[in-house]
Formats: C-alpha cells, structure tokens, sequence
C-alpha cells in the first residue's frame, strides 16, 4: 500500500465540501434550502453563517467542561458586549428567535422540512455545534496515554454523538516510529462501540441515551457480522480509499467496493444504504496505520457533507495520538526490560539463610532508577547481600546501576573483604564519571560462625529483627558515598542470631517529602517489632509477609524516590552439623581424609554416601597436596545436602578436562563431576576452595 501524506487546510472559494482537506468551516447551504436567520450580536453587529466561531470547548458555570457526549443539537454561544471573541456557556444563552420552533419536538426539521419524532435528536447543523463537539472530542481523546485509552476516547466521543455505532481496524502490528514494517498490510479489528439496544423504542432513540458518560458496549453483532483480520491487497479497493486518506462516504464508488475486503461478508447487512456510513482512514505521521467506520441507523438522519470535516478531525487527532501512544509504549518496554535485566530476576539459596526481596519504581511514568540489590553466593557457605542507590532515577542511572552491580559480582567472586569491595567501587564510580555518585552498603553472612561482616558508603543502616521481636538499628560505620574518592571504608562484624531477620533497604523506604530519613528509620523499626509480635516470640514472621507489611508504612506523598528492599532470614547451620580438620600436604593425607569423612558419616548416620564420599574426597584431597606448601583444610556441612570443602594454598582452579587412554592421571574431576550433585571451583584472597555436593539420603 502506498502511503501518502495529507493536510487539511481552508478550501478556497469554490472548492467541493466533501474534500477531506477543508477545515472545519462553514460550507455553502444546499440548493433549495432557507438560509439561517442572521441574528444581532449585543453589540448590534450582525451575526451570520459567515461569522468566525470559536473552536474552544465551551465552559459551564463552574469553570467544568461540559461532556463530550451531550446532544447532537446544542445553541451556539453568542458574544456578549465588550467580549466579541469569548466563548460563553451554553446554558446562559438567551433563546434566539425561532429557537422554539426550530428545537420543538417532532415539528419539522428547518433543512429538510420532515417531522422529527418526541425524543429525537437534533442533527448538527451549525458550524458552532460541530466545531464544538470536535474540540470537546479531541481533547477527550487527547486525554488517554495508551492504546486502549485512546481508542476508547475516540468511541466514547462519537458514540451517541455523532455516529449510533463504530468500528475502528488498526494495523497488526502497529508501525513504531520510523521502521518500515515488512510483509503484507494486515487491519485488525480493535474495538466496535454502539447505543445500546435497550435505549431503543421502536426505531426512536430515548432522551436518556444521550447521558454525558455513556458505557461503551460491545456490540456482539457487529463482531459476528465482521472478520477479525483484514489484509489490505495491493491495488484493491480499500487500498485506494486508505491512499486517499480522505473520509468517504459508504455509498460512494470507491466505498462501496471497499467495505466488503474489509468487513467481509457481513458488510450488505452492517452498513445502511445512502449516507449513513462514513469510511475514515487514519493517518499517523508517516503512514495510514487504520481506519475508523461510523455508522447511523437507517431511521435517523443520513449524515452531511460537513460530517466528513468532523470524521477527517476525529481520524487525524485519533491516529496522531495512537502514534504517540506507541511509540510510548516502546519506551516503557524499554525500561522495563532495562530494569528487569538489571535487578536479579531470581536470588539464590544459600545454605542457612533464607532470601526475598521487593523493588518499586518511583512511578509508573519513571519505572527505571538506580537502586539495586543482590545475593551473592560465596565460598564455606557464605552469601553477600549488596543494596546501592545511584543518584537520580534515569535511564542514565540505570546504566551505571548495572555496572556497579557487575563489578560488585566480581569482587565478590574474588573473596574481598567488605571494604576493599567498596573501595575499588569507588574507584570504578570515579572512572565512570566526575559525578557518579552511589551509596552502598555491602554485607558478608557465615552460617557457619553465625557472624555478619557489613561495610557502609553513605547508606542507611540496617535493621535487624531478633526472634523475640525486638528490632535493632544496627550500629555500623557510615562512610561516604561511592565516587566522593580518597576516603577509607571500615567494616564491622556483628552477631547474627538464627532466627533473625536483616532487612537491607534504599533510603526511598524511609525518606521523602513529608519526614526526614531517621523519622523513617525509627517508623521501620517500629513497624517490624509490631509486625514480629504478631507471630509470637517463638516464631519469626512469615518473610514474604514480612516484605508487604513493610511496604505498607508508605502513605501518601512518600514515594519521591525508588525503593529496593533485601530481607535476610538467618538459620545458620549448627555446630553438630560441621566437621572441620586441617591436613598437612604429605602423601599419607587422602588417607587420613577418607578415615575422617567415614567417621563423621557415621555420627550423622549417612552410612550410605560413605563410598561416594570416600572416593570424591581422595581425589580432591590428592590434587590439593599435590601443589600445596601450606596445611589443607577439609569440612563437611550436613543441610539439606551433604557439602565438601577442601581449601589450599595455590590459586590456579583446576579444569575438567577429558584425559587420554594413556594418561595416568587427570580422571577426579572426571568422576567429581559424574558422581556430584553440583562442584565447582572458587579463588579466595589465600588461595582457592574445591568444593562438591552430594544428595541426601
């Protein structure tokens, strides 16, 4: 289908009104038919078919619009003395000669002279009504942000109003942008609007059917009489009335031969003979992207030439704003994923602490930000929990969120102490930027020892909930922020009951416009000691629940800022659960190792692991003497799995690798890995740890 652009501009003097290019002006009356009565203005100028109307909406008293979907007929506003351009409400406006007359129930209409039926709306005859109705129209339509929204606008407008049914068809898929969409031109009906039937009393249409805000109806016979998807074929007859981009009537030639390729079979039976149909194609900014049908019942008045003015407004506005509306959803698809991509999409589970965790943007409008959290699983059971916040809430702090993220992961997976990973944090936020500033706090968990090691850079301190119910803001140093450069971090290690619960969060949970950042750390605190004495001081709460309660102290107002929330319930691994020995690198320690593993086995009555556990642990053990000059440690953790770790010296992870038939060695991580549930292989500061696990039985 060719696309072509089009304008709507002033006829000149002479041209046809039916053009789709004219502006909403008035148009020549029709041969045979009486000319309105000029009235006097207030200030005794005459006012005529020729006088300039206002496109503005109209105002009632209250300074309230009034609604789009009012009566067909309404009394253009006259100029008051002193105000010759002001629009005036329409309810002020004193009743003009003839008025009665021309208004009264079922007395003859003043164009045609044909009697009306009580109740019947009065068409829009005026240049006044309908310049009205299309500035009330396209701001209601302008009004919506979405798809949906809008489409819906453009029904809710014209449904009594202007037409007594609509059907709009867009393109599948809509064109975003620029980008030329490739394959065949492809309308899908996107939503179908009309009175409802039971407004209706033998072909007259009730006063009551006009309300201000009528619910649109789907009109099932419409759906059934029509075809869902309509492909548009090159050189066809509704190809040629989309290129022309002009409202057309239905019985016109070109619609005639259109309206069926586009509603299917049905189209005889849906669309009235004569001009009760008008067919509008809709034109974004590059490209027609559908077309809106209007439809009036046989019994009511056919529409006018000037009603394709008023069909060629709607469908520019309309289209107009659809284009937008994608082009916004493109954007907050973007941001979704952006964020989406940026923030774990799942947490770990790490042996001894359970996990959940909570983002919230600071607007829908705003869904990206920089606030982030993260669990990093660490060697000897160990996990890193990390909450930042970069300054703003951009698609630039996005950016930087994420490589901060990035680099915290792979300090982590080097073993660093707390502070050294804020340290060299720093340093990257300084070469990212002169004014890429976070706060971060980073925090290190050992089930084994039951101890949390927490280094601060300008963020809100912690708060940890202990068993009974008593929460605790948790003392640790503050520190500056990320990117201020120059500055030391220090780090502090803390108990860590089990049972407790340590709640990492952005200072957007605590801080806003209506209370200062230790108000609304003092109003958490708070918050989790009624919440936690709800559930006994036996029992912690639920940590899902946990996560909402929290979330439900933000009242109106205090959401200015993003907010990332990290919960931490500690269980810890008990001390009848590890068993932990040091080996010296001699030859006769696979040996010693396979005797201890046995014996602890058997305290534990896991009888049934001893030869799996016995043949893994000899042959790590022996690639760990092997190039060791400093003790090898062993432990074995008994959890829901049964853990291994052995730790040496040397820093280079060993590699699987496939060995030969002639070659003696090189087959344990062969059998490690056949024979383990999981193994891997982790770098410390000191060395390295090799690590298995096996199932339970």
């Amino acid at each position: 289908m060719t696309e072509q652009p089009t304008s709507f501009e002033r006829p000149e003097a002479g041209a046809d009104p039916a053009d789709g290019r004219g502006a909403l002006t008035h148009a020549p009356e029709p041969v045979g038919t009486p000319v309105l009565p000029v009235q006097a203005r207030a200030d005794g100028t005459p006012s005529g078919p020729g006088t300039a109307t206002s496109c503005g909406q109209p105002m009632d008293g209250k300074g309230k619009e009034p609604p789009v979907n009012g009566p067909e007929h309404s009394q253009p506003a006259t100029a008051d003395a002193g105000a010759a351009h002001r629009p005036r409400p329409a309810e002020a406006i004193p009743p003009q000669p003839g008025a009665d007359q021309e208004r009264a129930p079922g007395g003859p209409e003043r164009r045609t002279g044909r009697g009306l039926p009580p109740g019947r709306p009065m068409p829009m005859r005026r240049d006044g009504d309908r310049l009205r109705f299309v500035g009330a129209a396209t701001r209601r339509i302008a009004r919506g942000l979405d798809l949906d929204e809008i489409v819906m606008g453009l029904c809710r407008a014209t449904v009594p109003t202007f037409s007594d049914a609509i059907l709009v068809y867009l393109r599948d898929p809509l064109p975003v942008g620029d980008e030329r969409p490739t394959g065949p031109v492809v309308l899908r009906l996107r939503r179908t609007d009309r009175i409802p039937e039971e407004r209706d009393t033998d072909g007259v249409l009730l006063p009551g059917a006009f309300e201000p805000e009528p619910e649109p109806v789907a009109l099932a016979e419409l759906s059934s009489l029509t075809t869902e998807l309509c492909e548009v074929r090159p050189g066809g007859a509704l190809n040629e009335v989309l290129r022309g981009v002009r409202p057309v009537f239905a019985d016109a030639p070109a619609a005639r031969a259109a309206l069926p390729e586009l509603l299917g079979d049905g189209a005889e039976a849906l669309v009235p003979s004569g001009q009760h149909a008008i067919l509008a194609p809709l034109r974004g900014r590059r490209r027609v992207i559908g077309t809106a049908l209007f439809l009036r019942r046989p019994e009511r008045l056919a529409f006018e030439t000037d009603d394709l003015l008023v069909a060629a407004q709607l469908a520019t506005h309309s289209a107009l704003g659809i284009d937008k509306a994608v082009l916004y959803g493109r954007e907050a698809y973007i941001a979704d994923e952006l964020q989406r991509t940026m923030l774990p999409e799942t947490l770990p589970r790490p042996t001894g602490v359970r996990l959940a965790s909570r983002y919230l943007p600071a607007a829908e409008t705003a869904r990206v930000g920089g606030d982030w959290y993260d669990a990093i699983p660490l060697p000897g059971s160990r996990v890193a929990l990390v909450v930042g916040d970069v300054m703003g809430h951009s698609m630039t702090s996005a950016a930087i969120m994420g490589q901060l993220r990035t680099t915290a992961q792979t300090l982590a997976g080097l073993d660093l102490p707390p502070q050294e990973v804020l340290h060299h944090l720093d340093e990257q936020a300084q070469r990212l930027g002169t004014d890429r500033m976070a706060t971060c706090l980073y925090a290190v968990y050992d089930p084994v020892t039951h101890r949390i090691t927490i280094a601060n850079a300008g963020h809100p301190p912690p708060v940890l909930l202990h068993l009974g119910g008593r929460a605790e803001v948790l003392r640790v140093p503050p520190g500056a922020p990320i990117g201020v450069g120059g500055v030391d971090f220090e780090a502090v290690e803390l108990d860590a009951p089990a049972g407790a619960t340590l709640l990492l969060y952005t200072d957007g949970l605590v801080e806003s416009r209506l209370r200062d950042v230790w108000t609304g750390i003092e109003q958490l605190r708070e918050r989790l000691a009624a919440t936690a004495q709800l559930t006994g001081p036996d029992h912690p709460p639920p940590l899902e629940a946990l996560c909402d309660e929290v979330l439900d102290m933000l009242g109106p107002g205090d959401r200015d800022d993003d907010i990332a929330l990290l919960a931490a319930r500690f269980d810890g691994i008990a001390p009848s659960d590890v068993a932990y020995w040091t080996l010296e690198p001699e030859d006769s320690a696979p040996g010693q190792a396979r005797r201890l593993a046995r014996r602890a086995l058997a305290r534990w009555d896991m009888e049934d692991l001893t030869d799996s556990v016995e043949l893994l642990v000899s042959e790590v053990v022996t690639n760990a003497v092997r190039y060791a000059s400093r003790p090898v440690t062993l432990r074995l953790l008994r959890t829901h799995v049964l853990r291994c770790e052995v730790g040496d010296d040397v820093p280079q992870l060993p590699r699987l690798r496939q060995a030969r038939a002639t070659d003696e060695g090189g087959r344990g991580l062969y059998l490690v890995n056949k024979l383990a549930r999981r193994w891997g292989a982790t770098r410390l500061s000191t060395g390295k740890v090799v690590w298995f696990e096996l199932h339970r039985g």
